[in-house]
């Protein structure tokens, strides 16, 4: 049993200084979807029980207003499945990293945010450290901030007044800090290179609100058919 608990803390003191970019981000956008969702009439149960079992912000914003407007049930599923396609990708990359978590593996795979998976697949796990505990204690710090701001925001957004506008670049900024310490880390550039070329092309003949997907499909496709040169090094 101590054993257990120091394999425990040890994978909590490796995980939560990569999740502290996220606290920043999170508390602001959950803070801000609270102040939204109490605005807009809403009980502070509502973005606590929400922030806490539906965990996805982008949806969450979203559901506001389905939830003000008729009852279409259709339409939720639907819009909720083309706001969250890339979790398709997302989960996909993570095939071999969840192999074999056993019970963790059901909260990692419903905890995996934009966020967490940028950690969890980025992230230099120490080998002394399980990388399964350290996975769970990313996904559930996040899962955690979230719901904190959010809870935060409905309980005292009727007393907080103040212009919100801009806070969501918080997270752009948070990406292009994680992008650019994986470009650091990286002796070859080429996936990352893949991406951001494929990004701009899908972008230009698609637009912004509909290049996401076939962006994340384009690469997906690239880099799978790039994986023998990239592990064995045939490119510069």
């Amino acid at each position: 049993m101590q054993k257990k608990k120091e394999v425990r803390k040890k994978a909590f003191r490796a995980a939560f200084p990569h999740t502290i970019p996220i606290f920043a981000g999170f508390w602001f956008l959950g803070m801000t979807y609270g102040i939204y969702m109490n605005v807009s009439g809403f009980s502070f149960w509502y973005p606590m029980l929400m922030s806490l079992f539906i965990f996805a912000g982008s949806m969450e914003f979203v559901a506001v207003n389905l939830l003000l407007g008729a009852f279409d049930p259709l339409q939720a599923l639907a819009m909720t499945l083309m706001i969250n396609a890339r979790h398709l990708f997302y989960g996909i990359s993570m095939l071999d990293r969840y192999r074999g978590q056993g019970w963790k593996k059901i909260y990692l795979i419903f905890g995996m945010c934009d966020e967490s998976f940028s950690i969890n697949y980025t992230a230099e796990i120490p080998e002394d450290v399980d990388s399964g505990w350290f996975m769970l204690f990313v996904t559930l710090l996040n899962h955690f901030y979230w719901f904190f701001g959010a809870t935060l925001g409905g309980v005292f957004g009727s007393f907080i007044h103040f212009n919100t506008e801009g806070l969501d670049f918080v997270m752009t900024a948070m990406f292009v800090v994680i992008f650019l310490e994986q470009w650091m880390k990286e002796k070859k550039h080429i996936s990352a290179v893949v991406g951001i070329l494929l990004s701009l092309l899908c972008l230009t003949a698609f637009g912004a609100d509909n290049f996401v997907i076939p962006a994340m499909l384009a690469i997906f496709v690239s880099l799978t058919l790039l994986q023998g040169r990239l592990k064995g090094g045939t490119m510069a």
